[in-house]
């Protein structure tokens, strides 16, 4: 059965996302496994969670709460990769940032988008009452 977020480009790319993730901590050290290993795939999991979530939600007021909400969680598997670059764990440049760019934008998005429509009936009302 087909979701509303499956048809969600920002919920596609993030799983890919977690993918590249995945793969990327395999190669951590061990004795990071509840550490740094745990918290990036945590985080990474779930940017694409609460993109389904929100889309599965009743208002678009509530879509928006578990879209800022995946955001933080990009925000905060950004942050792990930037100690993970500095701990040793990856190199200087690989295509993950390629990956968080998109997904940042596709969110992003999807949460303009999303206030545009919270706003249009708000502003209409406001019009008509002025009228």
């Amino acid at each position: 059965m087909r979701r509303a977020h499956h048809n969600l480009l920002a919920w596609k790319s993030s799983i890919v996302l977690v993918k590249t993730i995945y793969d990327l901590t395999a190669n951590f050290p061990k004795a990071e496994l509840y550490g740094l290993t745990g918290q990036m795939r945590r985080a990474a999991v779930s940017v694409p969670s609460n993109i389904a979530e929100g889309a599965a939600r009743a208002t678009k007021k509530e879509f928006a709460h578990f879209l800022v909400i995946a955001r933080g969680s990009l925000s905060e598997l950004e942050t792990q990769i930037e100690i993970a670059k500095k701990l040793g764990y990856l190199p200087e440049e690989h295509s993950t940032y390629k990956q968080l760019d998109e997904v940042f934008a596709l969110i992003g998005g999807l949460i303009r988008s999303n206030q545009k429509k919270l706003l249009t009936p708000t502003l209409n009302s406001s019009l008509l009452t002025l009228i």
